[in-house]
């Protein structure tokens, strides 16, 4: 303890000689000079962070601070709590916008979990931000889900849950176990107190890829009929809506996304489900990304689940 605590606390001003060292009422004193105020970890000393006015209510620290990573937006004073000891900790963090500062911090928040020795460390990211990006569309494109799954994996996360992810193969880019949820009870219930008749009702997908998707949604709405949005992108985040497979005249329509990012997808789709001559349009999705910060004007009813 002697050697911890020399190269800890001791300044080096004092005498190279082998000092006496004793702790009374938490306080460190070498040669009957305070060096500084301690507290007690099962019985070891470890730094406190806060001023020693406090008085230590217990021997053991509840608590670990860890320096939160947004140094230039933040008071230097704050701190992100975690749990320390042998606790199961799960941390809950969105990779939504800005992506890169929130993922920095989720990485963080598990480094300083596993060397504060935590047992199990669930990763709980309701929305993951690179999750698009999970196959290369053109040579020389990284595939930054895999990227992003490596990051979490190896900075100590032993578990992950995520909620609708853009594609289930992203699932296979963690070597932990994944826990898969969706959002999809929280929309039907809202869609159940709305007493829409089932006769009205027809599920729409808003484009080809989520036809699986909006299939067992409308399975879940009494076998509602369904809809497709046949859709070409010209570019990244443009979308261009061409025409409609099914019918949707004087019914209440139902888009079913996973995301809305920039609602060029479902603006477009719609627009045409108007034309089409829909009674009224629901935009419903688990995430609502909302990049371009604009709800268009065709959408009258945005159901989001997360």
């Amino acid at each position: 303890m002697s050697t911890l605590l020399q190269s800890s606390f001791i300044s080096s001003s004092f005498s190279p000689s082998p000092p006496r060292i004793s702790l009374r009422n938490s306080v460190l004193r070498c040669n009957n000079n305070v060096v500084q105020s301690v507290n007690l970890d099962n019985g070891k000393p470890y730094r406190s962070t806060q001023s020693s006015s406090v008085n230590v209510t217990s021997s053991i620290p509840s608590f670990l601070l860890a320096p939160d990573t947004r140094i230039h937006d933040l008071v230097n004073k704050n701190r992100l709590r975690i749990f320390s000891g042998t606790a199961n900790p799960a941390l809950a963090q969105p990779t939504c916008p800005p992506a890169n500062e929130n993922l920095m911090e989720l990485l963080v928040m598990i480094d300083a979990c596993r060397r504060a020795s935590a047992k199990t460390i669930t990763a709980v990211i309701p929305y993951f931000g690179y999750a698009r990006a999970d196959r290369k569309t053109q040579g020389r494109e990284s595939i930054a889900a895999k990227l992003v799954a490596n990051l979490i994996t190896e900075a100590g996360a032993n578990r992950v849950l995520a909620c609708d992810l853009h594609s289930g193969q992203s699932m296979g880019y963690f070597d932990i176990p994944v826990d898969h949820v969706y959002g999809q009870p929280v929309i039907l219930d809202y869609l159940a107190s709305k007493t829409i008749c089932s006769d009205d009702l027809v599920v729409v997908s808003p484009d080809v890829g989520g036809v699986a998707r909006a299939r067992a949604f409308a399975k879940k709405l009494s076998d509602a009929p369904l809809a497709i949005v046949d859709k070409r992108r010209h570019g990244h985040n443009v979308a261009e809506v061409m025409n409609l497979i099914g019918d949707v005249k004087g019914k209440v329509a139902v888009m079913v996304d996973d995301m809305i990012d920039t609602a060029g997808t479902i603006s477009k789709g719609a627009a045409l489900l108007h034309q089409e001559g829909a009674r009224e349009v629901y935009a419903c999705t688990t995430h609502a990304v909302f990049s371009s910060k604009a709800l268009p004007d065709s959408i009258l009813h945005l159901v989001a689940a997360a």
